[in-house]
């Protein structure tokens, strides 16, 4: 009777035990950062038919087209994309969740009401045209005016190294643009970064997405 006794609590000990591995994993899952809606936009100068390649220290949680080690499409020079099936599709899509560790010590302290315009104004200082910067702005709005403050940030070394493109043929300029922000209830004092204009020469590549750190 003991033995059966004990091995009843042992057993329950192990699925106590693992309960808690498996809510404790979800629970850090949780907490990691999600890169919310790169896409992917492809100019060549004439119509060529392009390799992607996504090398990402993350999971992919959705993709569109599908990524199949990679997305092949044929480009146009006004950014159409067409893959093998005859299918149109206006940039490149993914969503994705990692460890990445964002640079949050340098960025701009913007009151919610205002981030349409300070988001509008500071795309285009990076080189993103309207069309880009529109949509944008049209995905994190919703987000992001309805809190107090914001501290929005630009990463370019910590998501460029998490999220790295393999693009064949290779393109002659790339913009990556990814924000990191943080809702704020009041505002900090936090240096400023100086914000280099991107120059569009030859095939370009443009990319935009973001992420709310908490």
């Amino acid at each position: 009777m003991k033995k059966k006794l004990l091995i009843a609590l042992l057993v329950l000990a192990c699925l106590l035990a693992l309960g808690y591995y498996v809510q404790t994993r979800a629970e850090k899952e949780e907490e990691l950062p999600m890169a919310y809606k790169p896409v992917i936009y492809l100019y060549p100068e004439q119509e060529t038919e392009v390799h992607v390649r996504l090398d990402y220290d993350g999971v992919l949680t959705c993709t569109y087209p599908v990524y199949h080690d990679g997305w092949t499409v044929t480009a146009q020079p006004d950014g159409t994309l067409t893959t093998a099936d005859g299918t149109e599709y206006s940039y490149l899509f993914w969503e994705g969740v990692s460890g990445t560790d964002y640079d949050m010590s340098r960025g701009f302290v913007v009151k919610g009401e205002d981030t349409a315009a300070f988001l509008q104004k500071t795309l285009a200082q990076l080189g993103l045209t309207p069309g880009e910067y529109n949509e944008f702005i049209v995905y994190w709005l919703p987000k992001m005016q309805g809190n107090p403050y914001n501290l929005i940030t630009f990463q370019t070394d910590a998501y460029t190294a998490s999220a790295r493109l393999d693009i064949t043929p290779e393109p002659d300029s790339v913009l990556r643009v990814f924000m990191a922000y943080r809702a704020l209830e009041k505002p900090v004092e936090i240096e400023q970064p100086e914000l280099e204009r991107f120059e569009r020469t030859g095939f370009t590549v443009v990319e935009w997405g973001g992420t709310e750190i908490k």
